[in-house]
């Protein structure tokens, strides 16, 4: 019985997974605004996670955007619904993209398991895949563009046609960058969901 006991334990649910990846997004989108300098120093504080020290934003608005958002992404990755996310930072003055950084979301294994959708990868191993990726976000600031300038972000979420909108949301023109160049990442995947990470910025050569 100790066997069975410890297999279910280890079972990520569909409902599970949209909280990993939301989980990483909100670590993810905190270093990339820490990292890229959209705001000052003292309006982060640092967090253990994946084994890493992570820099969280203290900004009310900030953290309540990001909830919001993630808590209305999270429905959607469980209805199978959503195909990427999008974080766009912006010039404020000239209003030109400056950078945004691609979620790719893939819908892995079989949707109609009997029983609800479930994963049996181990969670160390997926947290073990964030955090190289988590890494590899914090190490970009070496090749990515200094922003001389002030930015402000907003995040996209890519739906697949016939989503009904929450009445705080709006539809958005796609936002892209000139000159661009792109990084991808490693990527994660809980096997109910895989998510590739991708940076684009303004190549100035």
């Amino acid at each position: 019985m100790a066997g069975v006991a410890q297999q279910s334990k280890s079972t990520i649910t569909l409902k599970g997974s949209a909280e990993i990846v939301c989980d990483y997004l909100n670590f993810g989108i905190n270093s990339i605004l820490f990292q890229r300098g959209l705001y000052p120093p003292e309006n982060f504080q640092t967090t253990e996670n994946y084994g890493l020290t992570i820099l969280m934003s203290t900004d009310n608005k900030i953290k309540e955007f990001l909830s919001t958002s993630l808590n209305q992404l999270k429905e959607w990755l469980i209805q199978r619904s959503v195909n990427k996310v999008a974080l766009i930072i912006t010039n404020v003055k000239s209003l030109e993209v400056m950078e945004r950084w691609d979620f790719h979301i893939e819908y892995e294994g079989n949707p109609d398991q009997p029983g609800g959708q479930v994963s049996d990868k181990p969670l160390k191993v997926i947290k073990n895949e964030i955090r190289d990726v988590l890494k590899q976000i914090a190490s970009s600031v070496a090749y990515l563009p200094l922003l001389d300038c002030l930015c402000s972000f907003d995040i996209q979420i890519y739906t697949k046609n016939g989503i009904e909108l929450p009445a705080e949301w709006s539809e958005a023109q796609a936002a892209h960058v000139k000159n661009a160049q792109s990084v991808k990442m490693r990527s994660f995947s809980t096997n109910i969901h895989k998510m590739e990470t991708v940076v684009t910025y303004k190549n100035e050569d």
